[in-house]
């Protein structure tokens, strides 16, 4: 049996700073590293990566700067934390990037550091399903919140698939800005709402850990 073969540092580039927990692999087959997003992150990039996650009633924002062919994604499942002031924007540098409100900002202003210039920035916007049916819609509220921020930001969507009752496999491509989407259902669609449920419970239960600095 041959060994398994083992990815070297020069395969697979050096993350930007502040990026090195999220997942990144040389998928062999597509021959492209792929950046794995799991809720509560966001990543940037400069290099030909291949952004990766699964959406149910989350929401994820592509932003990219075509000139300088550098962007990035989040993925986040609420707005901002229930409770006192929570319909409020309040301070979102108190808040962990696994709420949309420090997310978007962050993803952003990461990318503006890097160069680019805001009216410039290209967004495409994914998820925000109707797959936890126990619960408010918290889709339709991850969809209205993203749309309402990037308004007032100045920042338009030039592209979106949200909403409806599927979870969504999003593979985002920053240095092109392509997106290659595909629904799922059935026995996938249970496992992400299962997943998502869990991820919900835990969610506000912890304490806001990780204070942010925005710059």
């Amino acid at each position: 049996m041959l060994p398994s073969r083992v990815i070297t540092t020069r395969e697979v580039p050096t993350a930007l700073p502040g990026f090195e927990h999220v997942r990144r692999y040389r998928d062999a087959a597509k021959n492209v590293v792929v950046a794995k997003l799991l809720p509560g992150d966001f990543y940037v990039t400069r290099e030909e990566e291949m952004l990766d996650t699964v959406l149910g009633s989350c929401v994820a924002a592509c932003i990219r700067a075509p000139r300088l062919r550098v962007g990035g994604m989040n993925h986040f499942m609420l707005p901002r934390p229930s409770g006192a002031g929570a319909d409020a924007w309040g301070d979102v540098g108190s808040r962990a990037t696994r709420y949309g409100a420090a997310s978007m900002e962050q993803l952003i202003n990461r990318i503006l550091s890097n160069g680019a210039k805001r009216e410039e920035l290209e967004v495409k916007v994914f998820g925000g399903a109707r797959v936890l049916a126990a619960v408010t819609d918290i889709g339709n509220r991850n969809i209205e919140f993203v749309r309402d921020f990037l308004k007032k930001e100045g920042i338009k969507i030039v592209a979106e698939d949200v909403g409806d009752v599927y979870p969504r496999h999003v593979q985002y491509l920053p240095h092109t800005g392509k997106v290659r989407v595909r629904h799922l259902s059935g026995g996938q669609k249970q496992g992400v709402a299962s997943r998502e449920e869990k991820f919900l419970k835990g969610l506000e239960a912890e304490p806001v850990s990780g204070e942010i600095d925005l710059f």
